[in-house]
């Protein structure tokens, strides 16, 4: 082997150990739907519950408190609730923001959408609206949320990058989407961060902060959409590995 083909290896092997250490990068190819979306390079989870764990048990641990204090949820905002099954955050989120905020609670399972509607019914709660999604697009009203909330759901998106991108028209100028999830491989009904952030750039988010969230069983991280849409064929998919 002669002294060049050796550096040229040498090279290549650095930028191989490199590309493992981030974890995460981009690639120009692979599958894209027919709006031009990409396909995720990594599984999909399946939806398996609307509940987790008992609404009790999370306050007991203040889980919804210390999310909303490290969101910067206040009275008279504007939040919509993805993926809200059956309400926990929303009948939470309609205390905080108070009698002048706003709650729209997003599911895409009518069964659920329908169980939550009956709930804020009961309890009266006049601030809450509740929608039917779809899978690929949350049907937001575009420029009218000061906070987009995906707590334990992320993971099942299975177009992330559409989802997105649909998503983004629906915030303020300073809204911000707030993603609490479990470090841990998407199959397992959780999103590494590193993941988490690659997606979201692809699409044209900015990272804004990242911390321990003990109480949700995993992190938060916010972020903020930054500079123009891009072109769906313009979104180069976050490779796995």
């Amino acid at each position: 082997m002669s002294t060049r083909q050796r550096a040229a290896l040498a090279i290549a092997g650095l930028a191989l150990l490199a590309a493992c250490d981030a974890g995460f990068g981009s690639q120009s190819g692979g599958a894209r739907n027919r709006d031009g979306f990409p396909a995720a390079d990594r599984p999909v989870a399946h939806i398996v519950s609307a509940r987790w764990s008992t609404e009790e048990a999370r306050d007991r641990k203040n889980e919804a408190g210390e999310v909303m204090d490290k969101a910067g949820i206040k009275p008279g905002m504007t939040v919509a609730d993805i993926g809200a099954g059956e309400g926990y955050y929303t009948i939470r989120l309609a205390d905080r923001v108070g009698k002048d905020g706003r709650v729209l609670a997003e599911d895409i399972v009518p069964e659920v959408r329908d169980m939550l509607a009956d709930r804020v019914v009961r309890e009266r709660l006049q601030s809450v609206s509740v929608r039917l999604g779809e899978p690929a697009d949350p049907k937001l009203p575009e420029h009218s949320f000061d906070r987009v909330l995906m707590v334990h759901m992320y993971h099942e998106i299975e177009q992330p990058y559409e989802f997105l991108w649909r998503m983004r028209p629906a915030l303020k100028p300073d809204g911000l989407v707030i993603v609490v999830d479990a470090n841990r491989p998407t199959q397992n009904h959780g999103t590494p961060p590193a993941l988490l952030k690659c997606e979201f750039a692809a699409v044209g988010y900015a990272q804004v902060y990242t911390d321990d969230m003990p109480s949700a069983g995993g992190y938060m991280a916010a972020y903020r959409a930054q500079g123009p849409r891009p072109d769906p064929y313009a979104i180069k998919p976050c490779k796995v590995g």
